[in-house]
């Protein structure tokens, strides 16, 4: 059994970022995503539980109100899930935030900033970003000129963060380095010997939960595996299904079945076995 909990899990990720306590951690690790003029001063949660609509998929979401050091205030959409469609649902889940501003009566339709904030422990399924490990998104021109500048989009592929301790450059890449290995850490490395980390580590530690608390983290981690085996399952048969298809376009073209092979993960068995099925 790992020293310390998985932050990915509903439990550890709410252990670490949502609870009122620790809100000293969630305020250092998003001042390290957010600009200058947006620091965090302080924060609230918004509770999940009361949203009218949807409020099943949003427990996935944490809505996180701020204060920046200016005074402005602004709203933080955080999320750690694998789910399909994701940026799809990633742009509806702003929605939310948007449409509760609007006010009764006379109001100028002046909105405040959001950021959506995406801890990901899996990669999107599209060849071209998966090379990024973050990805910075905001409402721009044709010419790449911000267009609009309360509504941003910040999404971190952390199996993409492949840095060792040596190489950490930041406080960013610290704490991106500490949620990547948190789970299997045995004891705090040198570079992450912190006040904050020093808390983290501290709250993160499975031998300081309580009977019940551990329970409910097991089972969130048994819940957590069940979903990674079948997420990774349904890429698999996406990957494969396209791998066919390749091959049933390349059959049909008159290529021979060894040069399929290269162009595919197919054997060229599975490529004769489908030229027989296909001349049926």
């Amino acid at each position: 059994m790992a020293k310390f909990l998985n932050p990915y899990t509903d439990f550890g990720f709410k252990k670490l970022f949502g609870e009122e306590g620790n809100k000293d951690l969630l305020i250092d690790f998003l001042n390290q995503l957010l600009p200058p003029h947006h620091q965090i001063a302080d924060l609230n949660f918004r509770n999940t539980e009361n949203l009218a609509d949807f409020s099943a998929e949003r427990k996935a979401i944490f809505d996180i109100h701020c204060k920046a050091v200016s005074g402005e205030r602004f709203i933080v959409e955080m999320q750690k899930a694998k789910i399909k469609y994701f940026k799809d649902r990633s742009l509806f889940y702003v929605s939310f935030p948007i449409r509760e501003q609007a006010q009764k009566g006379d109001w100028s339709f002046r909105l405040e900033t959001i950021y959506f904030v995406a801890i990901l422990d899996f990669e999107y399924d599209e060849a071209e970003e998966k090379r990024k490990f973050r990805r910075d998104v905001a409402l721009k021109d044709q010419d790449g000129d911000l267009f609009f500048d309360k509504l941003h989009f910040k999404f971190l592929q952390m199996p993409l963060f492949n840095k060792k301790e040596n190489e950490l450059e930041n406080k960013f890449d610290k704490w991106c380095y500490f949620l990547k290995n948190l789970d299997s850490f045995e004891n705090i490395p040198a570079i992450l010997n912190e006040a904050i980390f020093q808390k983290a580590f501290d709250t993160a530690e499975l031998a300081n939960l309580s009977i019940e608390q551990r329970t409910l983290y097991e089972e969130n981690l048994m819940n957590y595996w069940t979903l990674n085996s079948a997420f990774e399952t349904a890429v698999e048969t996406a990957v494969e299904e396209r791998e066919i298809e390749i091959a049933k376009n390349a059959i049909s073209e008159g290529l021979d079945n060894k040069l399929i092979s290269k162009l595919t993960n197919l054997s060229v068995e599975q490529i004769e076995k489908l030229r027989s099925e296909m001349k049926k």
